[in-house]
Formats: structure tokens, sequence, C-alpha cells
């Protein structure tokens, strides 16, 4: 599987890690230092995934925070894979009716109260240190408190997304007052700190999951989100405590390997089925760039329909995954596909690209994590309680107002989650975590760079450098770096295409050599991060 091909010494990419012991990835240099130094520590891959974790709510404050979710897929060596559910639930009082009631009719606006589930990170990080952790909390968050109570600079991509949103964060006082230091979002290099942060993450060290969803910090975002119209509760808060769950993960095989995903109400399931479709055709080298990115792109379209139609809360969910996952589904689909002509656009009213941050980590015993924590949008809600320095996501405004929908809002229940984190076996051993950020874009992101790996032989650095494409809204969204003669073959096939004018997603990966048994660690350029290893 593993390329080892040479390097290009004199291009702009960085080459693939090579480790011997233990790696990690994340997409913030100082993320993935705090890693590091729990793992040369002596810490295990959960310790160094929660170390980073928390370094990046602080440091990526755009991309993910404590007021957010996650996803978490866990390989110990030598045992089956677990699944780790910690996306937030909607209050007791929501529904459809008490929405509209409240003047909300189509959808629910992302800086609307309403838009923000219990958040449920803090749960599945509390829990998964109990269960896989070897170092304490304090330890594992000094990194993260250090950079919230003493500053951090400004890195470069933060800096471009910091200024993409600063608009709307002008638009909330208290968004503005921590993010807009004199009414400008920060440059690149220049220091930001987050002292309440610190206090939040030195309270969930000292008390566990009790100190975020219990107490002064539980009664403060309550009393905040009711000040904005919420229907949150300090019972709702409180039943989020313990609401993370594992759970066991949906599989699909490609081309030898097996590909596992956590279960809906992640959008997991939809790069399974996308992958399922793609492994309809032979995507060797062989095949022209032109007819590539047109067949992911149609498949791409396919899946999402059905996605959007179908993906929600398991307990809503009408058609079994096992359905969607069958090879019969992926023929018929992939028998809709004309390598000659774009099908009619797929009616998308979603959101589109939005935000959340990737770290995978394997430690010397061979445990492999893959974590994915997000608040959905930059900067989530925008929506920051002034009292404790919490910025609280927007996962719910995918929820939908519409009466019968699987995915419609009710009360207690989870929203369709766009973050996934991936993880390959191979004759039932764990060989890799990867994941693939940007939103929507997840689970094609996820096809393409799986396919890159497999289809195509390319070493863990190239497949994630590789130029990124994704259609959706009725729209092919195609990264600058493709030849204009691509562009004009796929515009002669009906895409109405769109040159992407920012970086499509991110992505981190670590794969074992199964020949020499090293690691090969790789991180996005599109990002400020890195990928190192011991």
């Amino acid at each position: 599987m593993i390329s080892t091909r040479r390097a290009d010494f004199f291009g702009p990419s960085r080459p693939t890690v090579f480790a011997r012991d233990a790696a990690i990835a994340t997409s913030h240099p100082l993320a993935t230092a705090a890693g590091l130094e729990i793992l040369q520590a002596g810490g295990n891959a959960m310790d160094a995934a929660l170390a980073a974790v928390a370094a990046q709510c602080v440091v990526e404050p755009a991309m993910t925070g404590i007021g957010g979710d996650c996803f978490v897929l866990y390989a110990p060596k030598g045992r089956p894979t677990v699944a780790m559910n910690g996306s937030g639930r909607a209050p007791a009082a929501a529904s459809i009716a008490a929405l509209k009631a409240a003047g909300l009719t189509d959808e629910i606006p992302r800086t609307s109260a309403h838009a923000v589930t219990v958040p449920g990170a803090i749960s599945a990080w509390t829990r998964l240190h109990a269960d896989h952790g070897s170092l304490p909390l304090d330890r594992l968050f000094a990194r993260a408190i250090d950079y919230a109570e003493n500053g951090y600079p400004i890195a470069q991509r933060v800096a471009f997304d910091w200024a993409d949103e600063a608009p709307l964060l002008a638009q909330d006082k208290d968004a503005a007052a921590f993010f807009l230091p004199g009414g400008v979002a920060l440059q690149a290099g220049q220091r930001h700190a987050q002292p309440l942060l610190g206090q939040r993450l030195r309270e969930i060290a000292d008390k566990g999951a009790a100190g975020f969803y219990e107490g002064a910090t539980a009664a403060s975002l309550v009393a905040y989100l009711n000040g904005l119209g919420g229907l949150h509760t300090l019972d709702d808060f409180a039943a989020m405590k313990d609401g993370a769950f594992y759970t066991t993960p949906i599989a699909t095989d490609y081309r030898g390997y097996t590909v596992e995903e956590c279960p809906p109400n992640g959008q997991g399931l939809a790069a399974l089925m996308l992958m399922n479709i793609l492994g309809e055709f032979d995507l060797g080298e062989g095949l022209s760039l032109a007819d590539r990115v047109h067949l992911h792109a149609e498949a791409t379209k396919l899946v999402y329909h059905n996605r959007d139609a179908l993906l929600a809360d398991p307990s809503a969910m009408t058609v079994p995954v096992e359905t969607l996952l069958a090879r019969e589904t992926a023929r018929r689909l992939a028998a809709r596909i004309d390598m000659t002509r774009a099908r009619p656009p797929v009616l998308w009213n979603e959101p589109e690209h939005v935000d959340t941050v990737y770290i995978c980590a394997v430690d010397r015993d061979g445990n492999m994590v893959s974590f994915i924590n997000s608040i959905f949008h930059a900067f989530g809600s925008t929506r920051i309680d002034p009292a404790t320095g919490v910025l609280l996501h927007s996962r719910g405004s995918s929820f939908r107002l519409i009466e019968g929908h699987p995915n419609a809002i009710a009360p207690g229940k989870r929203p369709l989650h766009t973050i996934i984190p991936g993880l390959l076996r191979r004759d039932g051993e764990a060989v890799g975590v990867f994941g693939v950020m940007g939103g929507h874009y997840q689970a094609s992101g996820q096809a393409a760079l799986v396919s890159g790996l497999l289809d195509r032989g390319l070493d863990p650095q190239t497949a994630i450098d590789a130029p990124r494409y994704f259609a959706f809204d009725g729209v092919l969204e195609i990264e600058p770096t493709y030849p204009e003669a691509v562009l004009a073959d796929l515009a002669a096939r009906g895409h109405k295409l769109k040159v992407a004018v920012e970086p499509m997603g991110g992505a981190q990966l670590i794969l074992r050599d199964e020949t020499n048994g090293f690691l090969l660690a790789a991180s996005d350029p599109r990002k400020d991060g890195c990928a190192m290893g011991i």
C-alpha cells in the first residue's frame, strides 16, 4: 500500500515523516508539539490526542473549542476498534413547534441560541481519559492552559480564517471583545490569550465533566443561552455529563483494506457509500485526471443526495445502515453515472463549508487514535459567554424544520454531523488513522484520500497534497492547480465550474509500514500544522 517514492525536494511540498516508535499529526504546530511532548513523557496515544485537542481549542479558536462536539475511533493494539460519539443533544424543550413559535420558519441561523445543542466534547474527553488515558488531565492540559493564560502566537492560516470571520464577529459585542481587540482581527505573529478558557480547562482537569456540565460554569452557560432566547436548562447540561457513549464502528472493504467510520449521526456512512461506488470502477493511474474528477464528482452528488434525505440520529433513520452499505446499492448508484456528461445538479439546502480540527496519534504500543473535534462553522455560533469564556458551537443549525424529516429537530435529539474520523485495517490489524476537515467536504475528501493511497499508490504526504475538488449545490468547486485542459474537459461534460478561492479542507494521516514496521505521518499544507514522531 505505502509508496516510498523519492520526494521532490525542489517542489514546495514537505516529505512524509518517518517515525520509529510513535507519531502525531494535527493542523497546528503547537498542538502537534503538545501531543509529541506527552508521547515523549511516556503517555499513550489517547493522552497525546487529548493534550493536542486541548491545545487546539486555545490556538485555533475559529476551528474548535470546548463548547463543541467530537467523534473518536480508538483501536487498541490487537483489539477491535471502538467508536466514541461525543455529539450533543437538543434541549428537552426544543421542537419544531417551539422554534416556529420563536419566529423561525425555514432554517436555524448559525448565530441563534437554537443552533447550540448541549456541547458533547468534554463528556467524551473525560470518558476517554478515564477509560484509556494514563497521565492525569492536569498534565495533559498543561500546554493548553499555559497558552490560554499567558498567550500564544497567531499562526498564518489561523490569521487567514480569523480575518474572514471578522465582520460576523463584529456583530456580537462579546465575540468582538474576545476576538477583535481594537475592533480588528489579529494578524499572524501577534499574541492572543484567553485566561477564562484556561480557568475552564483547570476546572475540567480538577473535577472532570462535572466541572463543565454542573456548577457555576453550567449555570452561567444556561443563563447566557436563555438570554439569547435558548431553551436550555440545567437539567439538559447535567444529562450530558455522561452523555457521550461508545458504539460500534461501521465499515466497508476497499481494495483489500477495511475502512472504519463512526456510525450515524455522523456522515461517515456517506464516506463508505462513496468508496463502495468508486470500488465499482478502475481508478488506477491509467485513468485520466479529468475522468477521475468527473467520476468522483458524480458519485459524490449521488451519495450526498441520499445523505441529506436519510442520515440523522439513528433513532430517526428510516433506511437501515446495512441497506445503504449493501453492494447492490453501490452497483445501482454506480450504474447511474455517465462518464460523458454531468448529471443535473442535486438541490442542496444544507450549510456549505464549515470548520473543525482533526488529530491522529499512534503510540509505541501500537494503539491508534483518530480524533475529530468541531464547533461546526468558523467560530461556531460566534456566541461566547463573557463570564466563562466558552465559545459555543453551531451544530444545531443543521437540524431541519420540516415535519417528518429524519433530521428534524426534536427534544433530546442529536443533529446530523459532518465530522468523521477514519481508520484503516488490513487482515484485521489496524494499520492507519486518517481524517479530512472541511465540513460537508469531509466524506468526499476521505474517499479521495483513500483512493489516492490505495488506487494510485501515493505516499501519505503526496496523497494529502493532491489537488482537491468538490461537487455541491450544482457546482464543481476545484482548486486552482488543475491544468486548463482538465477544466475545459470538465466544462464540456456539463460541469458548472468554480475555482476555489480558499484552501479546500485539511487532512492528517498516520500509516504503519507493514514491511518495516515504521510509522509514516503527514499533515496538510493547507493548514498550519505538521506531523512529528519519535
